[in-house]
């Protein structure tokens, strides 16, 4: 006899919903999900879905009615609890448009626990649509099979940052005049609560380096011998970090 085939099937379309999840609970799936649902992946009555809720975990769900506007699930069983996100914030000065998009979307996928954008003086950029930001972190954590997403906090200026620093956590420093090395750093701070700080396209000036030096919680570390763009410098040092210090 055939195997019988696995459920839900790894190809299930999977999103994350609001709601508190839980086995027999309905769920109406509306707006852009719905229209996923519906009109892309052709979902049709028993198909299922991959339900995460940011809370409980990742459910297996199957489509019960498709409407016009909607999608109607029931929640089936749970596949996964939330799972734990390593006690990591990512502090990134604000970057050009697509650039701070590519780093929202791979911290989401490295396993950050907290994205916090940073205003620095040399930033080309000093808003954020965290709408459109939370968008690009849900889908990236869909896709890579997250059942967590990061938070996402409004963007603060940098001397705000470093007068309400919390006194235990540690604050790495990607600093372009050097530092320890990353790695050694990052290991030597295993199990610590901690924070990675990388800057603007045009770098800190002499001042705002001044001012993270002097925060005691803060360790200057070099990401090695050439000059990164901000996008690369937050992304190598957090899958640095993840490597040595995370859940990798």
């Amino acid at each position: 006899m055939p195997a019988t085939p696995a459920w839900p099937p790894k190809s299930a379309p999977r999103l994350f919903v609001a709601e508190t999840l839980a086995a027999g609970a309905a769920v109406r799936i509306e707006g852009n999900a719905a229209h996923y649902l519906a009109r892309v992946m052709r979902v049709a009555a028993g198909d299922a879905v991959i339900l995460c809720d940011d809370m409980t975990g990742e459910w297996a769900a199957r489509v019960t009615d498709v409407g016009k506007r909607d999608v109607m699930l029931e929640v089936a069983a749970m596949l996964r609890p939330r799972e734990a996100v390593p006690d990591l914030w990512l502090c990134p000065a604000l970057l050009k448009k697509d650039r701070f998009d590519f780093v929202l979307e791979k911290a989401t996928e490295l396993g950050a626990g907290l994205i916090q954008p940073l205003v620095t003086r040399r930033c080309v950029a000093d808003k954020l649509n965290l709408e459109r930001a939370r968008a690009i972190t849900t889908e990236a954590a869909e896709q890579c099979a997250r059942t967590a997403l990061p938070q996402l906090a409004e963007p603060v200026k940098l001397d705000a940052l470093l007068a309400d620093w919390p006194e235990s956590r540690a604050l790495f420093f990607a600093d372009e005049n050097g530092g320890e090395p990353a790695a050694e750093a990052f290991r030597d701070s295993k199990g610590a609560p901690a924070a990675i700080l990388t800057g603007p396209e045009g770098g800190f000036d002499d001042a705002e380096r001044a001012g993270i030096r002097a925060l005691p919680q803060s360790r200057s570390i070099t990401l090695g011998p050439r000059i990164l763009r901000g996008e690369t410098a937050a992304i190598a040092a957090l899958a640095l970090w993840m490597g040595t210090a995370g859940d990798w």
